[in-house]
């Protein structure tokens, strides 16, 4: 699709019948890739389309060297376009991560029509209070490791080798591993080009400190005006912790929080069999 000059990949899975709604996913980061969404790919056995797609900045939709596009505006303009694209008039949103809060952002701010449902895998409605969770779970690793981070983060130099091992640790307890093993699905051991200078300058240099555009992000007294279907997802080891997950399900009107015992921040990979008998039951009564 055409968008801002450059080009944005989308990929569809399956088709829909009858009535219903096609699935739109948004990946997290921002600067990941749809590649891991390839996982819902079995929804479109039902009769379903089930549509991925690169944002801007990342894998098939790689751009640099433009730190001033990367924005929430940028992303929900492209989010718009591609709907309209793809003539999605009726369609439901599951967003993880980056992608989650792009869901809260786009039905606060632009009101859409024609979003039948959201689902919120791991995402979150405030910079300072995801910050604030990432903060307490540092606490929890070793002295070490809480010692490279926090030197990391009075100094600015997010380069020391004992800051990256921790962080590289961190990240391993509570979002997911840095590498799959062979006997994972392909599209998550598949190289892909991720979105660095996307989200250095859309996030920050890490998850626990939000110093690029998203990082006055603060949705929390806002939740209240969303009308849609919402279902809030995240795991008992995410960095969505339980407090960002309730935040959300109570301040959405009706929303309904499904907590997955054991997982991370990537609920739909870990427990792939329970997330899909879920969200395919979650549709259906939505559509």
């Amino acid at each position: 699709m055409p968008y801002l000059g450059y080009r944005t990949y989308y990929r569809i899975a399956g088709e829909s019948r009858g009535d219903k709604a096609p699935l739109l996913l948004l990946h997290g980061g921002p600067g990941s890739t749809h590649n891991y969404f390839e996982v819902l790919d079995r929804l479109a056995d039902e009769g379903r389309a089930v549509i991925s797609y690169d944002q801007l900045g990342c894998g098939n939709s790689f751009v640099e060297g433009r730190p001033e596009l990367w924005t929430a505006r940028t992303w929900l303009d492209e989010l718009a376009a591609l709907r309209e694209h793809l003539g999605l008039a009726r369609v439901h949103l599951l967003g993880q991560s980056w992608g989650g809060m792009m869901i809260i952002a786009y039905l606060c701010d632009d009101a859409p029509q024609g979003v039948a449902s959201a689902i919120i895998s791991s995402g979150h409605p405030s910079s300072s209070l995801w910050a604030s969770e990432q903060h307490r779970l540092i606490r929890r690793m070793p002295e070490a490791d809480r010692a490279a981070i926090a030197r990391a983060e009075e100094t600015g130099d997010f380069s020391d080798p004992a800051y990256l091992a921790a962080n590289d640790r961190f990240m391993e307890l509570n979002c997911c591993p840095k590498s799959y093993g062979g006997d994972a699905p392909e599209c998550l051991r598949r190289e892909k080009k991720h979105g660095d200078e996307a989200y250095l300058y859309g996030w920050g240099p890490n998850e626990y400190v939000p110093s690029g555009s998203l990082r006055d992000f603060e949705y929390v007294g806002r939740l209240s005006e969303i009308d849609t279907p919402t279902l809030i997802v995240s795991g008992t080891d995410d960095l969505c912790t339980p407090l960002v997950a309730k935040t959300m399900a109570d301040g959405i009107p009706g929303a309904r929080w499904e907590l997955f015992q054991g997982c991370r921040h990537m609920c739909f990979v870990e427990d792939n069999e329970r997330y899909c008998t879920m969200l395919s039951a979650w549709l259906a009564a939505h559509d």
